[in-house]
């Protein structure tokens, strides 16, 4: 397991990033705990969550995956061992305070989610995606606040566009706060968007890179074929809208066509889709740590095989048509996980 420096800062993170979203709804907490200790086994020391998690929970269950990761946390005795994430901006409440980027959102987020986590710090706390409510300098200014509290060690953020991130680093350039060091977008075979503007923009500007989606929902693991009903349980079938947004970013005849002849195309070659899908994009070096999550412990450790694969020119040529074939649409990297 490689580790990397987290853009221009001195962090030290693997380059596999364990995703928890599962965990509380898709995996309980036995199943998350075997999950976390086969990537602690593993060699990676990078976790992240957020308060709003589990995917698909609703009001009812925010909170509980960063519980469940806090008790493993404190019963593991790993907290100096692992670079916890994080992050706020989605409601966790009725009421109208109880989300967004505002000062009192953002101060009251964290201190829960410190609670929940059972951890006095936290390496990195994102924002999950922008707040067009709230004015960029007073997010950026309760942000720096934590940072000088020492309640959180980094800032981040997370579905941003490239105007959004350039303007907030520009904003904590301006009046000398603490600035994004990671980005966490969107990022995998089926899904380049962010090669336009995101990456080039972290590049020149120190600005880590944490791909989420890397296995596109599942979708490129290749379990899912092409006219096949959507399987309970699985990311795709999720209520409280999650199971939507994911329908709508892959389940697509053409998403289905283009896994389909990659499949075909890997079948002599003996390669894994899943190892394939992840060394993909482990291989930009743009890229500082790919988000893998699962639902299953045996998923996970069946993806991490994906972390030596190296792919050969014609390979990589293959799935640059891949993408160049692909039907464009609108980018929709705001929507949150």
């Amino acid at each position: 397991m490689k580790i990397k420096r987290l853009g221009r800062t001195g962090l030290k993170v693997s380059e596999i990033c364990l995703g928890t979203m599962t965990f509380g709804n898709q995996a309980d907490e036995q199943t998350s705990f075997a999950i976390m200790d086969i990537a602690d086994n593993a060699g990676v020391n990078f976790i992240d969550t957020a308060d709003v998690y589990p995917l698909g929970g609703g009001l009812e269950k925010v909170g509980a995956t960063e519980i469940i990761v806090g008790n493993w946390i404190k019963r593991r005795g790993v907290r100096e061992k692992i670079v916890l994430a994080t992050k706020c901006r989605g409601a966790m409440g009725p009421e109208p305070n109880d989300e967004g980027l505002s000062r009192r959102h953002i101060i009251s987020a964290c201190e829960a989610s410190l609670k929940r986590l059972q951890t006095d710090y936290i390496d990195l706390y994102q924002v999950h995606s922008p707040d067009p409510s709230t004015p960029i300098e007073e997010t950026m200014r309760a942000l720096d606040d934590l940072v000088k509290s020492g309640k959180v060690r980094y800032i981040g953020c997370s579905n941003y566009l490239g105007w959004q991130l350039a303007e907030a680093l520009w904003t904590s350039d301006k009046f000398n706060l603490a600035r994004f060091d990671c980005d966490q977008p969107r990022y995998n075979i089926l899904f380049r968007m962010i090669e336009d503007e995101i990456l080039p923009l972290c590049q020149s500007q120190g600005v880590g890179v944490i791909a989420f989606n890397p296995l596109a929902g599942g979708m490129l693991t290749g379990r899912y074929q092409k006219g096949q009903g959507l399987e309970q349980g699985t990311r795709f079938a999720l209520g409280n809208n999650s199971g939507e947004l994911y329908r709508k970013r892959y389940w697509k005849d053409a998403m289905f066509e283009a896994v389909d002849a990659i499949k075909q195309f890997l079948a002599p070659r003996d390669k894994s889709l899943t190892h394939v899908a992840l060394a993909w994009v482990l291989q930009n070096p743009v890229v500082t740590s790919a988000i893998i999550g699962a639902s299953r412990p045996d998923q996970l450790a069946d993806s991490l095989q994906g972390v030596d694969l190296a792919l050969d020119t014609e390979e990589r040529d293959y799935l640059d048509q891949v993408w160049y074939d692909l039907p464009r649409e609108r980018d929709t990297q705001i929507a949150r996980r």
